[in-house]
């Protein structure tokens, strides 16, 4: 194949390739517009379509420029083609062959307003030159909602935490730079902290830190859920923690088992004594026969035991004499 031939199926795919780009069937999706937080960074949203489905990123070049002056760039792969006040703070963090037009802005400035829009052109592989299709989306254009104070963390947690149970608190910040979140922290050192990155549409993302610890009686405290974007800025919310008390019967358990515990420890010995007395009384039988002037009987152990009748009419224990099994008296006075 001679270079003529070569060079004439070159044309003819660069053709094709320009017949299916030149269409009216380009289409690009943009955010109309989103917050940007003064000092921290955005990330606008952007995709875009053709009939002639993806061509590769070579073969693509991605601006974006001012909607009102189309040479006002804020990003372009050539850096010397950037606007001074936008150099260094811009860049394309989509890949143009995945049709994906997405653009970061770090450093945001108070005047980053817009409207910006989005073109897109088609260049030669060989010297990377432009060709004369370029399509500028001026129709779906982004501003930016300029933010001077960051916004403030959202807390949910139950209004009452129980002493010595679990207790879930959850801290969630928006924000529209998911390329550098914001840190949440916390006032209290724990290192039960789960953290969650969620993408919420429309260029809005959500940081999410969720705080469990056990809270302790009387645990009333503040808890305080701080945010720090991007650039130092910072916001945070705080609450008083409530605790409620766990009801603690010990000043009446305690009493009731010691009172019972002395009432089985001098109780019992007294019931048995009570017992062995009624015995006594029972088996103390008189024996007038052999002792006419004394009261006889028999105690628990079978000792005789003998009492003298006295002079009182309503007593005759004065004199008590006990004969033991083994014969032997023993006097004892009452």
């Amino acid at each position: 194949m001679d270079n003529e031939t070569k060079f004439m199926i070159t044309c003819l795919l660069f053709a094709a390739i320009c017949s299916s780009v030149s269409s009216d069937e380009w289409k690009a999706t943009v955010v109309k517009s989103i917050d940007a937080l003064v000092t921290s960074c955005v990330v606008v949203p952007c995709s875009f379509s053709h009939a002639g489905g993806n061509l590769p990123s070579s073969r693509l070049r991605g601006i974006w420029h001012e909607k009102d002056d189309k040479k006002s760039n804020i990003y372009h792969e050539d850096y010397t083609l950037i606007t001074d006040s936008f150099k260094d703070r811009t860049q394309l963090v989509g890949r143009l062959g995945q049709n994906n037009c997405t653009l970061e802005i770090t450093g945001v400035k108070d005047h980053d307003n817009g409207p910006f829009c989005f073109r897109v052109e088609l260049v030669r592989t060989e010297n990377n030159e432009p060709t004369k299709y370029k399509f500028s989306f001026v129709e779906d254009c982004v501003e930016l909602n300029m933010l001077t104070e960051p916004p403030k963390p959202i807390l949910i947690q139950p209004k009452t935490a129980t002493q010595g149970e679990p207790y879930t608190v959850t801290c969630s910040v928006i924000h529209t730079c998911p390329t550098h979140v914001p840190k949440l922290t916390w006032n209290l050192d724990s290192t039960k902290v789960i953290v969650h990155y969620k993408d919420i549409k429309q260029g809005n993302w959500e940081t999410q830190s969720i705080l469990t610890f056990i809270p302790e009686e009387d645990d009333n405290r503040e808890i305080t859920c701080t945010a720090e974007f991007n650039g130092g800025l910072k916001s945070s919310y705080t609450f008083t923690l409530h605790v409620k008390r766990i009801e603690n019967y010990n000043h009446i358990i305690i009493p009731a088992v010691v009172g019972i515990g002395t009432a089985l420890l001098f109780g019992i010995p007294c019931i048995l004594m009570a017992k062995n007395t009624r015995t006594v009384l029972q088996s103390f039988k008189i024996k007038k026969e052999r002792f006419p002037d004394y009261l006889a009987g028999e105690d628990a152990e079978g000792n005789e035991m003998k009492s003298r009748r006295g002079p009182n009419s309503n007593g005759y224990i004065l004199l008590s004499i006990c004969i033991s099994a083994s014969g032997k008296h023993v006097r004892k006075m009452f």
